[in-house]
C-alpha cells in the first residue's frame, strides 16, 4: 500500500475529523438523545470534513455495522467509482441525519463488533486499491481469486511433490492445462459447498439462470 501511494498509484488523504471541530476542546462526539451508553460522533464536524473533502464527485461510504456486508461486487463497484470518502464509525455511531443526507452507502466488515471503522476503512481501502492498475505485481491474479466468479478458490501446492506423506495431486504435475482447470474448477465447487453452504446455494442458482 504505501509503495503504491510513493509511487502515484493511490492518492490518499487522512482527514483529522477534530480539525473540523467548532468546539473549544474540538470535541466531535456527544451523548444520545433519549438515553443510553455510549457516544455518537456530532453531525457538525462530519458535515463540514465530508463537504470539504468529497464535494459533489466522491462516493461517500460509512463504515457501520449495520450497513450491507462488503462483498467482491461492491468492491469493484467503489473501485469504478474512482474517489471514495470512507467515513470511520465510532463509539454508538454517527448522527443519523449525517447518513441521511450524505452517505451514499452503509459497509459493514460482517456480523461482529470492532473497536473502531478505522480497521473497516483499511480493508475497504486495501480490497478496492487492488484493482488499480499496477498496485497488482501480477493482475492476473485477480481473476483466480476467490469470490471473483462466485466461489471460493480452489487448493494450491507448491514444492516439495511429497511432505509428510501427502502428495501433491497427480493432475497438477501433468502438464495438461484443460484437466488443470477442470481440476481447479471442481476443487472450487467441492470446498464452497463445504466451507460457504450459502455461496454455493447462489451458484447453483445463477447456473439455473444461466448467468
Amino acid at each position: 500500500m504505501g509503495k503504491a501511494v510513493t509511487s502515484g498509484i493511490l492518492d490518499v488523504d487522512i482527514i483529522d475529523l477534530r480539525a473540523y471541530s467548532d468546539d473549544r476542546h474540538r470535541r466531535c462526539d456527544d451523548y444520545t438523545y433519549g438515553g443510553g451508553s455510549g457516544m455518537v460522533l456530532k453531525p457538525e464536524p462530519l458535515f463540514r470534513a465530508i463537504d470539504d473533502t468529497a464535494g459533489d464527485a466522491a462516493m461517500v461510504v460509512l463504515t457501520s455495522p449495520s450497513g450491507k456486508v462488503l462483498d467482491q461486487e461492491m468492491v469493484k463497484h467503489l473501485y469504478e467509482t474512482k474517489d471514495i470518502c470512507i467515513v470511520c464509525g465510532n463509539y454508538e455511531g454517527v448522527d443519523h441525519r449525517v447518513v441521511e443526507s450524505r452517505v451514499d452507502y452503509e459497509v459493514s466488515l460482517g456480523d461482529y463488533i470492532i473497536s473502531g471503522g478505522e480497521f473497516a476503512a483499511l480493508v475497504i481501502l486495501d480490497a478496492v486499491a487492488r484493482y488499480a492498475p499496477g498496485f497488482m505485481s501480477n493482475s492476473e491474479s485477480l481473476l483466480d481469486e476467490s469470490f471473483e466468479n462466485g466461489l471460493l478458490e480452489y487448493p494450491h501446492y507448491t514444492r516439495p511433490e511429497v511432505c509428510e506423506g501427502m502428495a501433491v495431486p497427480e493432475v497438477l504435475l501433468s502438464g495438461d492445462h484443460k484437466k488443470i482447470d477442470l481440476w481447479r474448477h471442481a476443487g472450487s465447487i467441492d470446498k464452497t459447498r463445504s466451507i460457504r453452504p450459502d455461496l454455493y446455494k447462489e451458484y447453483l442458482i445463477r447456473k439455473i439462470r444461466g448467468e
